[in-house]
């Protein structure tokens, strides 16, 4: 069982990385990441790939985390405090009385991250996606139809802000992404490892509901208003949502879910021994 701490004192060195936490994760956290809520701890706990360094928990909690914390390995100190203590600390009132902070481990490149992925393999591509609750929700539904990796251009924002790993429901820590380099060639790097671009927008040249997955294909999805670049579009399939006469516009998120349940759907049963999600 790891140690229980207990804090009474919003002042004290041993929690400074719990401290106003909406403004230190907009200008990062040197290698460190907050998770929240109980669903997003047991994500953290379970991954192979990220590791928790400390919690705070309010101490009403603990009984019911009981559980939970006894999978956190011996040396994760847990700091237990009155919910005064935690919403003084965070600088909110903290509803959920669950923080974690968490250790970011070295990312693969793009290019070693789609070498990895042998078969069929679906992937999403992501430029400028700049809006937190967008990047978790793109998660959230790339778990649920087994996309197997998220590349982000260098304008898209992190998929480890607290918020984003929030929304995602913890799907942002069981997906494997990498960053392209700015100027690289996204098309040209797929092209590489064999995956068919498609390219999502209003003025796509082809109904989704007419589009049929090849084995391996990479969605592109842009920010809403800008969309993604003519050079893009130009060199991908270009697919549309059918949608209500008058009306050409969806939330990107929900665009990246009714994609990824059509490419689930649409060539389920050639998916088997060879999908696997990488924690």
């Amino acid at each position: 069982m790891p140690t229980i701490i207990t804090v009474d004192d919003p002042g004290d060195p041993r929690i400074e990385a719990y401290r106003d936490i909406r403004e230190r994760d907009l200008v990062g956290r040197d290698g460190l990441f907050v998770a929240e809520g109980k669903v997003v701890l047991e994500k953290l706990v379970d991954s192979i790939v990220f590791r928790p360094l400390s919690l705070l928990v309010a101490a009403k909690r603990l009984p019911a985390l009981a559980p939970l914390l006894a999978r956190l390995a011996d040396d994760v100190p847990v700091f237990a405090a009155g919910q005064p203590v935690m919403d003084a600390v965070a600088g909110f009132p903290l509803h959920r009385g669950i923080l974690a902070i968490g250790r970011r481990p070295e990312r693969p490149t793009a290019d070693t991250l789609l070498a990895g992925l042998r078969g069929d393999a679906d992937v999403l591509l992501l430029s400028a996606i700049a809006n937190h609750d967008n990047m978790g929700g793109i998660f959230r539904n790339a778990a649920a139809f087994g996309i197997r990796a998220v590349l982000l251009d260098a304008d898209c924002c992190d998929p480890l802000y607290r918020k984003a790993i929030r929304v995602s429901v913890g799907a942002a820590l069981l997906v494997p992404f990498a960053r392209i380099g700015r100027g690289e060639d996204p098309l040209a790097l797929l092209e590489r490892h064999d995956f068919a671009p498609v390219a999502l927008s209003p003025a796509g040249a082809l109904p989704l509901s007419a589009f049929r997955p090849e084995p391996r294909n990479a969605v592109l999805l842009g920010a809403e208003g800008p969309g993604l670049s003519p050079d893009l579009l130009g060199r991908a399939t270009s697919v549309r949502i059918a949608m209500a006469d008058g009306f050409d516009s969806l939330n990107v998120a929900t665009t990246s879910g009714i994609v990824a349940h059509h490419l689930a759907t649409g060539r389920a049963p050639s998916r088997g021994a060879d999908h696997h999600q990488v924690a």
